[in-house]
């Protein structure tokens, strides 16, 4: 008969043995056909998002018409599009190639890194350039001495650090979590949520980090791009004729369309879900934000903005005059 040293020894080589290592990421689990239909659509949508916001921060670098706050901030956004499509794309792809596709718990936690990163920076940034739309409607010839430079490269410093300190937070207290039991997470990504519903052990800090951290992360942003829009609203209802009210407020819609896609997403995902979301339906939700969103995003300011219209026309212009001579 084995001893009770024996027996405490099998049991603590068990709960080893039974540590995750690593993620089994189901994806999106149907046929083969849908699964390669799936698989060169996000391909398309991929290549088509680093282009696009490639071509945003090469036109507002290169042309001096764009050298303005307001387009500063655009190819900042197009950056942290990169790196969230960068991030979740190409590991999507893997998996709906093979019906799944394992992942080291250290490559989870790095790819959670860089998600909450780029979501929690884009949460705060948002903020940040409706606050420049207001400025631009509500206080025109305050603009350049309120929206200087300094002011602008230093919110734009806040906000990578903020995201990169909330994220790394995050990221240090769910790597602490004991992952003892199932390693299925039946997501796209390596995402909080998911994550918290395999830990068994007690996630207080986690939640608690939620409450003091990601939510004030969203809600404040949110209570000033609010706050921006009523005073904008007010604003252009003052002006007199139709085509100025038109005027100004072309130039706060783009972002005003972003804004609400990318926030809609997020409160019905994180902050308000619905008990029968089920997790297909957080799954697709989960694509508008992170796969579809970093490409509407270039589109909209492309489509919907004279001046980068009229950028995009003299840098074709001159790259055929060059190539003529």
């Amino acid at each position: 008969m084995l001893s009770d040293v024996s027996i405490n020894f099998l049991l603590y080589l068990q709960t080893n043995l039974t540590v995750v290592t690593e993620f089994l990421l189901l994806g999106f689990q149907s046929s083969q056909l849908l699964r390669n239909l799936l698989f060169l659509l996000f391909l398309v949508v991929f290549v088509a998002t680093i282009c696009g916001n490639l071509l945003i921060i090469i036109l507002v670098s290169t042309s001096k018409n764009l050298h303005t706050p307001m387009y500063f901030f655009i190819s900042q956004l197009s950056i942290s599009d990169i790196l969230l499509s960068t991030n979740i794309v190409p590991n999507l792809l893997h998996i709906l190639l093979n019906n799944g596709g394992t992942i080291s718990f250290i490559g989870c936690m790095t790819q959670f890194y860089f998600f909450a990163g780029t979501d929690a920076f884009e949460c705060l940034f948002l903020g940040v350039m409706s606050y420049d739309r207001y400025v631009a409607i509500c206080n025109p010839l305050r603009y350049s001495s309120i929206m200087t430079n300094r002011f602008c490269v230093t919110s734009i410093i806040i906000s990578w650090l903020m995201g990169n300190v909330i994220s790394l937070i995050f990221t240090i207290t769910s790597s602490k979590l004991k992952f003892c039991g199932s390693n299925i997470i039946d997501h796209l990504f390596c995402d909080l949520v998911p994550l918290l519903e395999l830990a068994c052990s007690d996630a207080f800090f986690v939640h608690l980090e939620i409450f003091l951290l990601a939510a004030p992360s969203v809600m404040v942003p949110t209570s000033i791009i609010v706050v921006s829009y009523i005073y904008i609203i007010i604003s252009v209802l003052r002006i007199p004729s139709s085509t100025g009210r038109q005027k100004a407020f072309s130039t706060c819609s783009s972002h005003l369309i972003v804004v609400s896609i990318f926030y809609c997403t997020i409160f019905n995902v994180y902050i308000f879900p619905k008990r029968e979301q089920t997790w297909v339906s957080s799954k697709i939700l989960s694509l508008l934000y992170t796969v579809f969103t970093p490409l509407i995003n270039p589109i909209i300011y492309s489509l919907r903005n004279k001046d980068i219209k009229k950028a995009i026309q003299q840098t074709l212009h001159k790259h055929i005059s060059h190539n003529k001579y």
